[in-house]
């Protein structure tokens, strides 16, 4: 008789192993802010030597986004994008401390019992 459905009805699993490559893994936003934002290593990344191994050798770096480009122009057009402008955005927002993803899953150390209460009301 044949068959009575596509063939391709899991083109939704595509976006999951996309979302998933390392290849294209950019740095997290408090890597950037913490690390790369610091005006000496900022300095450092923006006159790297010559590495013939990344594109454009090095040369043309958005400390921002974490990526490097091939060409002056190609950099200078992604600074008007607006995934660069996004970027910025986003990293004026202060980062996320160990101590506040604590309390934010309920580990805080304001309702916390020390063993020493917690032997004497027993």
């Amino acid at each position: 008789m044949g068959r009575l459905r596509r063939s391709r009805t899991h083109k939704a699993q595509r976006d999951i192993h996309r979302a998933s490559r390392t290849r294209a893994r950019t740095k997290d936003l408090d890597q950037i802010q913490l690390i790369d934002l610091d005006p000496k290593n900022r300095a450092a990344l923006e006159a790297q030597p010559l590495d013939f191994e990344k594109p454009g050798l090095a040369q043309h770096y958005c400390v921002e986004c974490a990526k490097y480009y091939e060409t002056d122009i190609a950099l200078r057009s992604h600074w008007r994008s607006k995934v660069h402008k996004k970027r910025c955005r986003a990293l004026k927002e202060p980062a996320y401390t160990i101590e506040e993803s604590e309390r934010a899953a309920g580990l805080g150390k304001e309702g916390k019992r020390t063993s020493s209460t917690f032997m004497s009301t027993a």
